[in-house]
């Protein structure tokens, strides 16, 4: 079996073929039924938010996996498989499992080191779990992740410092307030930046926001986003001593605050600090102001090597969370050796219980005095015999399948118990089993569909894995 992931994400498609490619929470169940009914698929998780979505299924062969994946996105969406096909990407067991652990770890997000995108990925799993569409593979393999995910943030540093403009400005505020607890937050225009910033400042615990704009109507927009108060710049130039925060983003050809105005209203702060940011460029507040006693003023430059710096401080750590990645991948790949081992183990044990079973037979017959006591006893006694017999062997055929040579140490583990027969009866058993189960829902597929299917293409698209 394969691990096999197809998607599109924020690298790979614009937001104008991303936002045609959305699962509504509502239809989640009905998809998944429909994408493990898909030809090859056995398991699948469906990943779906506003910067990606990833289709994740175990096949039985990778042989036209892509382009049943690729049917499957086509009859959902209704939508020609020719306008989205060149913004997928593919990858195939190692590279697929790497990508699910970076996926989880934030190092594959827009913003490095990002949490949503840990909690998305469980719901995705939890819910494909609930439906039934996951088994043995991604059972562990997303408990594995999610687990990952969280060590990697708990375990380093990659989540802790600002990586944009607007929450350096927070970060850059809070070091001089401590909090934003009652703090008055005012807007010189109403840029998208400014907005933001303001966003998490209210977030944050600011109490009051005023916002000034050239024109009225604009700023009223703005200001029932929080609560806040609107004015004109004229009017906002008389209320400098209220506020605790100023964010100015004009786009004003002048400066819209002079040193000489600034300094005039901090003669009726008592000392209060004022925190400016200026967002603009070119900039609205007088550079001058920045030397003004109890005035701490940023420009554009300085949030962005704030950023800058915080990207590269991520960096690092996400280079210790690649390290992780690579351990918690041996540990799957381990895992998957053992479970390879599982159907041998199991033939072992079924043949020991019947040699055990037709020798206490033969032996009850002979002794027929016996009573139930004693046969309970001689049952116990003897079990324990064999079961002792066989733990060092299947301790030590576990050990043996994580090696290199695991394979090789499997087959001779069979042949030497002369287990071949009874593994192959237990696999007919399996398949039998799992055809009459998937029977009802593979039955709507017709013979002509999947004649037409065998006779089209594979999905040939080879994407590098995605890199930080």
């Amino acid at each position: 079996m394969h691990i096999v992931v197809v998607g599109l994400n924020y690298r790979t498609a614009p937001v104008e073929v991303r936002e045609r490619f959305t699962f509504s929470e509502e239809d989640m169940p009905k998809a998944l039924e429909q994408l493990n009914s898909t030809k090859s698929v056995l398991e699948g998780v469906i990943v779906a938010t506003c910067n990606r979505t990833e289709i994740y299924v175990v096949v039985d062969r990778l042989h036209m996996c892509g382009y049943f994946i690729r049917s499957f996105m086509e009859q959902w969406f209704g939508i020609n498989r020719e306008e989205f096909t060149q913004h997928l990407y593919i990858y195939e067991d190692e590279q697929a499992i790497s990508h699910l652990f970076k996926v989880t770890c934030g190092l594959d997000s827009m913003v490095i080191g990002e949490t949503q995108i840990l909690g998305q990925v469980r719901n995705a799993f939890l819910m494909s779990q609930q439906q039934n569409a996951t088994g043995t593979w991604f059972n562990m393999l997303f408990k594995q992740a999610v687990t990952l995910g969280k060590r990697a943030h708990s375990e380093t540093s990659i989540g802790e410092s600002a990586v944009s403009v607007s929450y350096a400005a927070v970060e850059l505020g809070k070091r001089i307030f401590g909090t934003f607890n009652d703090k008055k937050v005012m807007i010189l225009g109403a840029g998208k930046m400014s907005e933001l910033t303001v966003k998490h400042l209210y977030a944050n615990g600011a109490a009051e926001v005023i916002v000034a704009n050239r024109t009225l109507g604009r700023a009223e927009e703005l200001a029932r986003k929080f609560k806040g108060t609107p004015c004109t710049i004229a009017e906002a130039k008389n209320l400098l001593n209220e506020v605790d925060i100023i964010i100015s983003s004009t786009g004003s050809n002048e400066y819209v605050l002079n040193a000489e105005r600034v300094k005039e209203s901090m003669k009726k702060r008592q000392s209060r600090p004022l925190f400016m940011i200026d967002i603009a460029v070119p900039r609205d507040i007088d550079p001058a102001v920045g030397e003004l006693s109890n005035v701490f003023l940023y420009d554009i430059d300085d949030l962005e090597g704030i950023v800058e710096t915080n990207m590269e401080m991520r960096r690092v750590e996400a280079a210790k969370i690649e390290v992780m990645i690579q351990e918690e991948m041996d540990a799957f790949h381990t895992w998957l050796k053992t479970l390879g081992v599982r159907p041998a183990i199991r033939a072992l044990q079924e043949k020991s219980n019947a040699i055990h079973e037709e020798t206490m037979e033969s032996l009850f017959n002979k002794l027929p005095e016996l009573d139930e006591r004693q046969r309970k006893v001689i049952r116990r006694l003897t079990k324990s015999i064999v079961n002792q017999m066989m733990h060092d062997p299947i301790n030590r055929i576990k050990e043996m399948t994580g090696g290199k040579q695991g394979n090789e140490a499997l087959d001779y583990f069979s042949q030497i118990f002369a287990l071949e027969s009874l593994i192959h009866e237990n696999e007919q058993e399996a398949r039998s089993r799992n055809k009459k189960a998937t029977a009802p829902v593979k039955a709507e597929r017709t013979k002509n569909a999947v004649d037409q299917q065998a006779e089209e293409k594979p999905l040939k698209v080879s994407l590098a894995p995605a890199t930080l």
